[in-house]
């Protein structure tokens, strides 16, 4: 008896977790959760310390004090404020696009049944796992001799017609989840006199919202972080446009920084803390969008892979 009561205890039964279960399953996601969190929490807690902390080994983890110096010289160099509204539309209008458009292609392939369906889903898939590294020089030779190179162009045509960055992947999305909507619904809407486009815009596209939210996070992501396809396309390899965002900023902040240090001004010497500034500032937007939107973000992964209803 006291040998089933210690395998309820531990393993516990179909109405309750045991004890031992429960320990291993906290355990993993505290380990899990602490290999995320430590280097965010290494870098805001090394970007508060002035150089005398950096140099005490005695100070670990909190400064000494809040060194809000190294933020406002990281946000100077970085020119933060444009450079995050260069940002923003660097990866808000062609995510704007791409979201409409994935939109309306998923909706066709989920609605529609055509000649040679499954050869452009095959096409579709086989462009997602195709390498962007393929056809990158290529598409730079397209976009220099169009003119496109050096300017916002380069990423909203591409998201126009259907061609932006992992929009197959964003059709799948809409195409799993049109998939699941009610026939009935669309049916209705024909009795009463609604056509194909008036059904998409009453019908699907409200009952859409989840996956919405998450290919406007994903792909607003995608755009904010690709730094390499942003630099060759839009800022040009040869114009070198004013078009910039965080990311690039970040990646060219040692150069950016030292120019606009004086000679023997030790105040804006370059050091780890405000280099770690320099990457918070980086993705301080992202945290703050995450923050604010967490609760629909999961809500709408949730509903998007299980009901799409």
């Amino acid at each position: 008896m006291t040998k089933e009561k210690l395998n309820r205890f531990v393993f516990g039964t179909r109405e309750k977790e045991g004890v031992g279960k429960q320990f291993v399953v906290y355990a993993l996601l505290i380990c899990i959760g602490f290999i995320y969190l430590y280097p965010i929490l290494y870098m805001f807690s090394t970007s508060f310390m002035n150089r005398d902390d950096l140099l005490d080994t005695s100070v670990k983890w909190i400064p000494s004090s809040l060194y809000l110096q190294n933020y406002i010289d990281a946000a100077k160099s970085m020119d933060f404020w444009m450079s995050i509204l260069k940002g923003i539309l660097i990866a808000g209008l062609p995510t704007a696009c791409n979201l409409f458009i994935c939109m309306v292609v998923g909706y066709g392939f989920a609605s529609f049944s055509f000649k040679g369906k499954s050869i452009l889903m095959g096409l579709l898939i086989f462009s997602y796992i195709l390498p962007s590294q393929v056809t990158m020089i290529p598409t730079y030779v397209l976009y220099n001799n169009t003119h496109l190179a050096g300017t916002l162009w380069a990423f909203i045509l591409p998201a126009v017609f259907g061609n932006g960055l992992n929009a197959p992947i964003f059709i799948l999305i809409f195409y799993q989840f049109f998939k699941q909507v009610p026939r009935v619904l669309i049916e209705a809407a024909k009795i009463d006199g609604a056509g194909y486009f008036k059904s998409f815009m009453k019908i699907a596209v409200p009952s859409a919202a989840p996956a919405i939210l998450t290919v406007f996070l994903f792909s607003f992501v995608w755009y904010w972080n690709e730094s390499y396809l942003t630099e060759l396309y839009v800022r040009g390899l040869t114009t070198h446009s004013e078009w910039t965002n965080l990311v690039i900023q970040l990646k060219n902040f040692t150069t950016n920084y030292e120019s606009r240090a004086t000679v023997g001004d030790m105040a804006t010497s370059l050091n780890e803390s405000v280099r770690m500034a320099a990457t918070s500032l980086s993705i301080l937007p992202l945290l703050l969008m995450y923050f604010v939107l967490q609760r629909y973000f999961i809500e709408s992964i949730d509903r998007t892979g299980i009901t799409g209803e």
